[in-house]
Formats: structure tokens, sequence, C-alpha cells
């Protein structure tokens, strides 16, 4: 009994000590496995996509040498092998080789977020299936269209997201302007799809069991967001690009994303260090009455001189109105009156620009307004009564070719307008519309994009924008890159 008890004591004295070395031995292991510099985890994300594909596939051997990049890099994960200084070397490689290959052909290329469907075309209403962050562009039906109305001369990052997401498939017809990158370190600027403008529009007003406005929550999380990427962290938001083109637009965030390049109506809702020419871009907005196209009333077809319909009682420098009003009203050939969207007021704006010589962009609440590309659209020559106003892509258009801009100290004159527009020629003015007509494609948006639209022009005015950008961030970058290579 007593040889039995001992037996006993012995086998469980074996299996307790078996158990103890092979709980050593693990812990041994996942220390040294865990004291080397293993793959960082944004070298991970990178050379896990490979041509925006990601690498899933596991290698069967230990054969490392004969493999390509993405996959030897793949197989060093997957052994957890840690990686020495060539391998990174190696890893910088593949990084600068896809980025050269993105670079051919000269296209701005452009990483933009996933963001979740609630900052873009869920705020059309858009319903993705489940884990679906963007609508199918290669089928229609599944693209939102935007809300009507003077809602849609806002509607800059919809079409410029919509371009974005097509600039990569075949079955599209499209001018290639742009591409989006999936590695940003390829990228030349950062695309943020936040559709501020139908945000502010739609969701500014707080609903009854909401404690805070879908609008001003949704700019509280995309600021989370970006502040927490290392893309923006790597620039400090510098190469970022974010449209906010209605004048109250991203009014909560604009300070704290203020180093990104804006895109804008104009500047008169935001201050200088915040907004300017030097790193933003004017965009048009989006005309609401319809194209002439090639059916274009000449200078006798158009009997009224002048044409302005609106709101006239404005604050700020919208002043100019009543004023210019009381000078205009009684002129038998000018049409000068108050008009809103209500009873087919686009459709009836539209008529009037198209049967006039002269159209009327006057400064308002904001020293732009939709109406000056209405009147590109309908060949009516713009008179600009704006001094601060800022035009979109004036530096590759001269827009004295095809509008003529009066001071407002000038304009208040008695008589000064009238006499001005009377006494400029028939020739002249032919000349402009003629003019008008070569370029109103300029003022276009649409899907899919053309050549020389305003979707191309933007992005080929942000293009211009980036060697500045560049500069900026290579000289941020002399002593950081130090400081980098040392950790």
């Amino acid at each position: 009994m007593s040889a039995n008890m001992e037996t006993r004591r012995f086998l469980i004295y074996v299996v307790s000590l078996s158990i103890f070395l092979l709980l050593l031995s693990c812990f041994i292991l996942f220390k040294s496995s865990t004291s080397s510099s293993l793959v960082p985890e944004s070298v991970l994300m990178f050379m896990l996509v490979n041509n925006s594909s990601i690498v899933t596939s596991k290698p069967q051997h230990h054969a490392l040498d004969h493999q390509q990049p993405a996959t030897f890099v793949t197989t060093l994960i997957d052994h957890g092998k840690p990686i020495a200084d060539t391998d990174l070397e190696l890893i910088e490689q593949v990084e600068v080789d896809e980025c050269l290959q993105s670079k051919e052909g000269g296209l701005l290329r452009v990483y933009m977020y996933d963001l979740p469907s609630e900052f873009h075309f869920g705020l059309l209403g858009w319903k993705g299936r489940s884990g679906q962050i963007w609508p199918d562009v290669n089928n229609g039906k599944d693209v939102p269209s935007y809300p009507g109305g003077l809602n849609l001369q806002h509607s800059v990052e919809y079409w410029l997201t919509l371009d974005l997401l097509s600039s990569n498939s075949t079955g599209i017809d499209r001018p290639r302007t742009v591409i989006r990158v999936m590695n940003s370190r390829c990228a030349d600027v950062i695309f943020v799809p936040f559709f501020a403008s139908v945000s502010y529009n739609r969701h500014s007003r707080r609903q009854l069991k909401e404690k805070v406005q879908t609008n001003t929550l949704l700019q509280y999380k995309l600021v989370k967001f970006l502040l927490e990427q290392e893309e923006w962290k790597r620039s400090g938001g510098k190469d970022h690009v974010i449209v906010a083109h209605h004048p109250n637009s991203l009014l909560d965030a604009r300070k704290k994303l203020g180093a990104a390049m804006l895109i804008l109506a104009d500047f008169g809702r935001y201050r200088a260090d915040v907004a300017n020419l030097k790193k933003d871009l004017i965009a048009p907005y989006k005309h609401v009455v319809r194209t002439l196209g090639d059916n274009s009333p000449s200078f006798d077809d158009r009997p009224l001189l002048g044409y302005f319909q609106g709101a006239i009682q404005r604050k700020d420098g919208g002043f100019i109105r009543q004023e210019l009003y009381q000078l205009l009203k009684d002129e038998k050939d000018v049409h000068f009156s108050y008009g809103s969207v209500r009873a087919h007021g686009i459709s009836k704006a539209g008529q009037g620009m198209a049967s006039s010589k002269y159209c009327f962009n006057i400064a308002g609440d904001t020293p732009s307004s939709n109406r000056l590309f209405d009147a590109i659209v309908s060949h009516c020559v713009p008179v600009i009564i704006s001094d601060d106003i800022e035009l979109p892509f004036e530096d590759v258009l001269d827009y004295s070719e095809f509008c003529i801009f009066v001071r407002t100290s000038d304009a208040v004159k008695k008589g000064f307008l009238m006499n001005l527009l009377r006494g400029i020629s028939r020739n002249k003015w032919t000349m402009m519309w003629q003019r008008l007509k070569q370029l109103a494609h300029h003022f276009e948006y649409q899907y899919p994009s053309k050549q020389g639209d305003a979707v191309q022009m933007i992005w080929e005015a942000i293009a211009r924008k980036v060697p500045s950008v560049r500069l900026q961030l290579h000289k941020h970058y002399r002593f950081n890159r130090a400081d980098h290579h040392k950790d």
C-alpha cells in the first residue's frame, strides 16, 4: 500500500515539474520575442496594402530571398521575425517604388479617408450594405442625388468625392487629372470627404430628441478623428483638403482645422489667419439656372440693358443693394427687383438673364453669390460690384475679358453705372459675350466629370498649390527627420 503511495507521489512530482518547465520555456520565448523590435504598426498597414488589395496569402516555407517585397514583409510578420536595418531599408524602398509608380503620368495623387457614411453620402439618405462605406459609382442607381434648389449651389464636395471614387474605375469615361491612391505616403494631398455644406443646410437645427445638433456633433467627431490620424500629425494638416463651401459650414471646427487647404466660396466670414489665398482655394458655386449652350441670344436679341433679381435688404457689405435699387428702379431697360426661389423664381431668373446684356453681381451678406455663375452660363456679361470678392481660378483666367468691375464708391454715384454700360460698344460687348461662351464649361459641375469642367479645374488648382505645401513640409522635416531616425 505504501509502495503504491510512493509511486503516486513520484508521478505527481514528475508531472508538476514538466508543467513548470513547459511554462518557463514559454515565458522565456515570449520575453525574447518581445524584446526585439518587430514591424511597427504603420509599416504593417502599408506593407499589407499592395496595389489597393490586402495581402492575405501566407507563405508555406521559409525561403524569403526570392519573394516579392510585400510578400517578404508579410512572411516576416507571420513568423514573428524581428526587423533588421536591412529589412527596414527594403520596406522603405518598396514604399518609394510604389509612390514612383503611382506618380507616372503626372496625375495629382489624392489619398481619401474612408470616413463612415454619416459624414458624406449618409447625409443624403444613402444606406449601403453592412460594412459598405461608399456607393457603387459604376452603378448609377446606387449614387444618391444631391438636394435641389439653392442647396445645389454649395455641392462642391459631392462632385469632388464622386470623381475621386471613379478615378480608379475603368468603366467610367472621365479625364485623367487625378487618381486616388491607397497609400497616404504616396499622396500629394489628403482629401477629407465631409459634406460640410449639406450638414449645415440640413442638420444645423437641433431636433426634439437631440441634445446637440447633428451638424455640431459631426464636426466634433471629425476634429477628433483627424487630430488622431498619423497623416495629420505628420504634416500638421497642411496637406489636407477640406471643402467648406457654404459660408456657415464648418463653423465650429474651422479654427482647429485651419491648417488644412480649405475650398471656400469666399473669405467673407473667415479670419485671415484661418483662411487666405496663400493656402486656400476659391471654388465656383454650382449654377442653378439652365445653361444656354449654343442657343445664346446675341446683342440685339437681349432687350434689357441690366438685370438683378434677389434679396435687396442685406446686412454687412450688402447695403449697396439698397442704394442701387433706389438709383436704378425707374430705369426703363433695367430689371431690378426682389426675388426668391419660390413661384418658379429660378426659371424666371434664368429667362431674365438670357434677355439681358448685363447682369449685376452685387455684394450681399458675403462678397460672393451664386448669381455670378448663373450669369456666366446665361452668357450675360457680369457687372461685379463687390470690392472684397475673390474669384475662382483667377491665376489662369482673366476675368476682365468677360466681366466688368465697378468699385462700390463709383457705383453709388448717380448716373455712373448707366453711363458706363451705355458707353460700351456693340463690338466690345460681343467680344465679352463670345469669351463667356468659350469659358462657361469651366464652371460646370457634373458626374462623370469632363475635361476642363469645374471639377477638373479645382483638381488642377489644388495641384498648383502642392509645390508650396511641399516646400513648407520639407522645411518642417529638416530636424524632425533626424529625430525620427533616432526613434
